[in-house]
């Protein structure tokens, strides 16, 4: 009889261990999990600390009584493998807290111990009023000191999607929060155009946005804590609790002492078939390195969707499959107050970061069709190959259906599609969705354009109102009055072939709308009239996130 152990039983561990039964109904499996909880949903979290979800047990997807009915494996939980010794095929176990060692053997051993969470070495990380949303534990500690002694104070420290979560949560139960980022934008799998987007939502919401700014220091005094910043918004800050939420490291501790090799990102090396360095020995989840699909860079993906998916991949190797794990997209959506943030590839940091010879589009399409009650408008950045099209990566931030388009993007990227194709797809439409022309297939056509040198595009740092640069405004009078361009000239679209002759043939014209549509119309008029003009990528919309952001307009 085969013997299957598993270190981790959350995500990936769960996982493996459904599947190896499914695979191998004679096989002994054994999950060895440090908590008392296996199988839970931790991207759920937030929402139970915010009382959306009401029940803890929603969280829990099974427990080792269920693991154990359903698919008769062993779950032992407040369990710590502490060593594996190689050459014997053994792993070294102890029940928590300190129970005695016991040796384990095993035919195939997989490593899913997940990640940590960061804890800064700064006075007063460890107070009692300082929480980590990580775990079920943690978690049940917040809901406790929420509920027992009713703070009107909340302090994230992070701006990742758990940070922003538990903002949005903190907020939806009355508690004045401030929110504080080391970087200069929230979200890094964004760009910072985009981030802006958030970040001006997330000051409209009440939220004490400070980003740059860096925590130092946290000290008691009586019923309160007091932050010590520094950085751009620093000094002292006064508040009931704190959540760190300040990014989370691969759990290798255990791989590197057992000499596994570990990856250039930091996670455990493995092969396309979930293989580390030792053939009996394989890896998923968080603490696994994996390869970007558009960069082809390591870094870590931290996401349930691969978790799972490279355990079924390591159970059905061992089984006798050879079907490979993929490079992998970091798909991912957040939640943030009223709108949705979503992603696919890479961003134009990651691009820049790989050499990458890439181009770039900005629209703002609405998300449903135009004539259909409570549409808004969609903020898309899509980034693709230079010279081929090929899709790269793209970001998509709105009140409604940012995630659906986000799919479609990771959807082409996966299939190798290029920008063309993009305008290809044949999409499911209907006017509360979508209007004809889906803003996926209006992206990809704008994407081509570009391409083919029919369009002509620069982008909001590279003409700021105010500067030396020839800005040409074509929306209509009553637009621009409510949200002027300074230093634009202003001739509506309607206009311009009858005021042509007010703009200069020797300088190049940087044409501005709402959101890049008519300026894009503008543009070909004016270059066969012989003006050379350039249409402003996104308009005034994506120029306006930014301004913004930089104090360049009032908030």
């Amino acid at each position: 009889m085969a013997k299957y152990l598993v270190v981790g039983g959350v995500a990936a561990g769960a996982a493996f261990a459904a599947k190896m039964r499914r695979l191998d109904e004679n096989a002994e499996i054994t999950v060895f999990e440090r908590g008392p909880y296996v199988s839970y949903a931790n991207c759920g979290l937030p929402y139970y600390i915010g009382g959306l979800i009401k029940d803890e047990d929603e969280l829990v997807l099974h427990t080792p009584a269920t693991l154990k009915g359903r698919f008769n494996v062993t779950v032992l939980v407040n369990t710590e493998v502490v060593a594996i010794n190689r050459k014997q095929k053994t792993v070294t176990a102890k029940k928590l807290p300190g129970g005695e060692l016991l040796n384990y053997p095993y035919d195939k051993l997989l490593l899913a111990p997940g990640s940590y969470a960061v804890r800064p070495p700064i006075a007063g990380a460890g107070l009692a009023e300082v929480f980590i949303l990580k775990d079920v534990e943690g978690t049940a500690a917040l809901k406790t000191f929420l509920n027992t002694r009713k703070p009107e104070r909340a302090a994230v420290i992070g701006g990742g999607s758990i940070g922003l979560e538990a903002a949005e949560n903190f907020c939806a139960l009355g508690l004045k929060t401030a929110l504080i980022e080391a970087s200069g934008q929230v979200m890094p799998a964004f760009d910072p155009e985009m981030a802006a987007i958030l970040q001006n939502h997330i000051r409209q919401k009440k939220v004490d946005l400070r980003l740059k700014t860096f925590l130092a220091g946290i000290e008691k005094k009586g019923g309160e804590l007091v932050l010590r910043l520094s950085g751009e918004r620093g000094g002292e800050l006064k508040t009931d609790f704190v959540l760190l939420s300040m990014g989370i490291r691969p759990e290798t501790a255990l791989a590197e002492a057992a000499g596994l090799k570990i990856g250039k990102s930091g996670g455990i090396k493995t092969n396309r078939f979930m293989q580390t360095s030792d053939k009996d020995i394989y890896a998923a989840g968080d603490a696994v390195e994996s390869t970007h699909m558009a960069t082809g860079r390591p870094f870590i993906a931290a996401l349930a969707g691969n978790a799972g998916k490279q355990a079924r991949v390591a159970a059905a190797h061992i089984a006798g499959e050879k079907k490979p794990f993929g490079r992998v997209l970091a798909s991912a959506a957040v939640k943030v107050f009223d709108l949705t943030a979503a992603a696919t590839g890479a961003n134009e940091k990651d691009l820049k970061a790989a050499g990458a010879n890439y181009d770039k589009v900005y629209l703002h399409p609405a998300s449903h069709a135009a004539y259909y009650p409570g549409g808004s408008p969609l903020s898309i950045k899509l980034l693709f190959a230079a010279g081929s099209g090929k899709i790269l990566g793209a970001q998509v931030v709105g009140k409604s259906g940012a995630d659906k388009r986000a799919d479609v993007f990771a959807a082409a990227l996966k299939s190798a599609l290029t920008v063309r194709g993009l305008g290809e797809l044949e999409l499911a439409y209907a006017p509360p969705y979508a209007s004809a022309r889906d803003p996926v297939n209006y992206a990809g056509d704008v994407a081509a354009k570009v391409l083919s040198g029919e369009l002509r595009q620069a982008f909001w740092q590279d003409a700021p109102p105010g500067g030396a640069r020839f800005l040409l405004d074509v929306r209509t009078a009553d637009e621009c009055a409510g949200a002027p361009i300074k230093g634009a000239l202003n001739i509506p679209l309607h206009e311009l072939r009858e005021r042509a002759g007010e703009l200069p043939k020797d300088r190049t014209i940087y044409v501005f709308c709402h959101s890049g549509l008519r300026s894009y119309i503008a543009c070909r008029a004016l270059t066969q009239k012989g003006f050379d003009a350039v249409n402003m990528s996104g308009g005034y919309m994506s120029w306006r996130a930014m301004a913004l952001e930089q104090g360049l307009m009032a908030k």
